[in-house]
């Protein structure tokens, strides 16, 4: 697609989006189910959009239109109580974990996914290692038949402080594209989880063909496990929109859907600072070969174990807000 037919197809949902905003601003008490429910599709819209234009149309007044419409959605579709003295307190400790456990169950169909995309594609890599050169690379092939992995020019060639803050972009663009995928019946979220699990595996086999898996997992050692769970974690929010829209339950759909979409951006919102600690620990640890494989794993776990802490909160009770 190029940017004027992205403009031309696209701009009539930023336009509504824009409406939808203004209405909500003016009589926020009037509006309708149908009115969140419309506001709230063209808001995961958007916010695909925005994913696309950053990584196809950068620096251009469309990719800057779509992250001022995406900030200004964002605060106008959080709840009131949020923005409040205790706000940010209330939300880490209260709002998020049972967004979490809402959409848990979501987040463990996108695991099932991800693992089964993730063996294929290792399946693939063992019995045809030729395919490296599509998911690599010539370049990146090359290194590995020369004993080199394209990961060990972070921290050398790239300063860290570059790449750990492109990675983290990189990072937080791809959960955005699976969380906002649920606006397209939740196939976007099956898209990114299923592609992201095939190059894992399929890099995993290739690089074990050239006798280097074991340097990559000593690289990924320290990032890998709380990066794949954050992307998990978008995509089960995505689903659980997706699933509202296809199949609204025992609730009518004006309902469910509205509920379902704050339980999802209750999720990216709060996955989304995890992605900037990640992006300096893979710019700045993983590629160190100075910090041991015994130190690179229990960050890795430590990582992990905190974010899950944070996310489900044991202490959180079951009664509602």
């Amino acid at each position: 697609m190029d940017y004027q037919r992205f403009l031309r197809t696209r701009e009539p949902i930023w336009k509504g989006l824009e409406e939808g905003l203004l209405r909500a601003r003016q009589r926020a008490g009037a509006m309708r189910y149908g009115d969140l429910e419309a506001l709230a599709v063209h808001y995961r819209r958007v916010l695909h959009d925005f994913a696309l234009a950053r990584s196809r149309f950068p620096r251009t007044r469309a990719a800057e239109r779509l992250a001022a419409l995406a900030i200004e959605a964002t605060y106008v579709l959080l709840p009131d109580h949020e923005t409040s003295r205790f706000g940010i307190a209330r939300f880490l400790t209260r709002t998020f974990p049972r967004a979490f456990r809402a959409v848990s169950p979501q987040i463990a169909v996108a695991a099932a996914l991800f693992v089964a995309s993730g063996l294929f594609g290792l399946f693939l890599s063992i019995v045809q290692p030729g395919m490296a050169l599509a998911f690599l690379g010539p370049e990146a092939v090359t290194g590995l038949s020369e004993g080199t992995l394209w990961t060990e020019s972070l921290g050398t060639v790239i300063p860290p402080s570059i790449s750990s803050s492109a990675i983290a972009t990189n990072n937080m663009s791809v959960a955005i594209t699976a969380w906002a995928g649920g606006a397209l019946a939740g196939l976007g979220a099956f898209y990114v989880l299923l592609l992201n699990g095939l190059l894992l595996g399929a890099v995993v086999g290739i690089t074990a063909h050239y006798d280097l898996a074991g340097r990559l997992l000593t690289f990924v050692a320290a990032h890998g496990p709380l990066e794949i769970t954050l992307i998990l974690v978008a995509a089960g929010a995505g689903l659980t929109v997706g699933r509202a829209l296809v199949e609204a339950g025992e609730a009518p759909r004006r309902e469910s859907l509205p509920k379902a979409a704050r339980a999802a951006l209750a999720v990216l919102l709060g996955i989304l600072p995890w992605f900037v600690l990640l992006g300096v620990v893979e710019g700045f640890v993983s590629p160190s070969t100075d910090v041991p494989l015994s130190s690179k794993v229990l960050l890795g776990l430590t990582l992990e174990s905190l974010f899950l802490v944070f996310a489900w909160n044991p202490f959180l009770g079951e009664s509602p807000e």
